[in-house]
Order: structure tokens, then sequence, then C-alpha cells
């Protein structure tokens, strides 16, 4: 069992800034890396999403492996969708915030956007006793008792719990055991890992409910995609995810090596 695992926003952002996993790269004035040690060279599995522009609610995905000093996209891309107000800038790999030279939005706790940038992708979850088929991240079964705390003032905030387990301080949560299918799978995404208040809290890839839905922060998708994901994802090679409006994707993808 998981009993505490550090959560991602379920929607919110803006931390101190942290160097990069593996990184030797520079930060810029915005906060934010702009080297190419943004992607960790570890990292060998790279889940990218890009939306038309800020404010797009729908997204497309590709999975890609590193192939020596480039990368190779693996199947074909996939729709998805992002937060209803759109997405903003988070903090993760990349750093906190816009990058230097940069501009757009912030993402905060509650405003229903999905954070921009580089995050690393950690554990799953789900309804089901057991991981789809392959998985080789860790994966927790959640039922009722499960949260996620949203609650800027508890000292669990941004953290998946038990709360059996757990002595409840916070005024808000979200369920980890929905009475729909959206959080049937999911797949944490370690965005605000500082976890600051108001950052933003509870960042997932979770089950869409179709293809002109929305979140509230999260990215999501159908469910038999997330599930072939998680069973392709390997903690072995640092999985991490990309979500950036196309002009920022075009824009960093030299600097970040970003694939093409």
């Amino acid at each position: 069992m998981i009993a505490l695992l550090v959560a991602i926003t379920a929607c919110k952002s803006k931390p101190t800034a942290t160097p990069p996993r593996d990184s030797v790269g520079t930060l810029g004035d915005g906060g934010a890396t702009t080297s190419a040690f943004v992607i960790p060279a570890s990292t060998k599995q790279l889940v990218t999403a890009i939306t038309a522009d800020w404010t797009a609610t729908n997204a497309e995905l590709r999975l890609w492996k590193r192939d020596g000093a480039g990368w190779t996209q693996v199947g074909e891309a996939w729709r998805g969708v992002v937060g209803a107000s759109g997405t903003g800038w988070g903090s993760g790999l990349h750093g906190s915030g816009a990058p230097a030279n940069r501009e757009g939005p912030t993402k905060r706790e509650g405003d229903g956007k999905s954070p921009a940038g580089v995050f690393d992708l950690t554990s799953s979850f789900g309804y089901a006793s057991a991981a789809p088929r392959g998985t080789k991240l860790g994966y927790q079964q959640v039922d009722a008792n499960w949260k996620c705390v949203d609650d800027p003032a508890s000292r669990d905030y941004n953290k998946i719990v038990d709360a059996r387990t757990t002595t409840v301080d916070w005024k808000s949560a979200e369920e980890m055991r929905r009475a729909d299918d959206a959080y049937t799978w999911v797949v944490e995404v370690a965005h605000n890992a500082s976890r600051t208040p108001n950052d933003g809290s509870c960042i997932f890839l979770h089950v869409w409910s179709g293809p002109d839905s929305h979140t509230v922060g999260c990215t999501a998708m159908e469910e038999p995609r997330l599930a072939a994901l998680i069973a392709t994802l390997s903690p072995a090679d640092h999985p991490a995810f990309v979500l950036l409006p196309r002009a920022e994707y075009d824009a960093l993808a030299p600097a970040w090596n970003l694939p093409r």
C-alpha cells in the first residue's frame, strides 16, 4: 500500500523555482530554466500535450521514446481535454511560472487552468484491484477513504492520503473514488511538488467524459488510451509530461530539446 503520496495539483500553480532533476541548466529571469536540461537525460519517455492557445480546452497528445539524442514517436497521436479555463504556467521541471522571455498566465488554485510546463509522471491510481496488465508504475487501488487534499491551509495540501491513517485537518479534498468514471485510472502529474499554498494541487492524467468536455485543471482522455499509457510508462525511463500551447511549444522546442 502506498500510504502518503506526494500528489500533484488538481489545478493550481507557482512555487519557488527548483532546478530540474539531473539538470545543470541555468535559471532564467522568470524563475524557470531555459536550457536543454529541462528534460533530464534520464527521461526516456515523454508525453506531450499541445493546445491551440492559452484558452483552448482541447489538446493533441503523443507518446515519445528517446532515441539517442532525439525522440521517436510511439504510435499515433490522440485527443485529450484540459482545464475549462485553458492553461497557465505551472511549477515543475521547467521551474516556476513563465520561463525567461516568455509570457502567459500563471496557474493558481481553483482557477480551472491546467498547468503548462514540464512535469514528472509518478504513481498511478484506480478503482480496480490491479493496474492494467504490464503496468510498471506504482499502483494504488482507491476507495472512499482516499483523498487528494486541495485545502491550502492543510499540512497535507497537494497530497494523496488515506483518511484512515491521516489526521484530517482539511476543509476540502478531492475524492479519489468518485461516483463517475473520471478516476477509473489516474496518473499523478508532479506539479507544485514543493506544495506551495495556492499554487495548485491534485493534477492528474485521468479519463474524460467526452471530446467536448473539459476538466478543472487536469488533462483527460479516453479510458482505453489512458489504460494503454499506464501500461507503457516505466519508472526506469523517468517519464515526463509536457503541456504547452502551440506557440510556446514551438518557441521552446530547440532550447528544451522537445520532439518536433
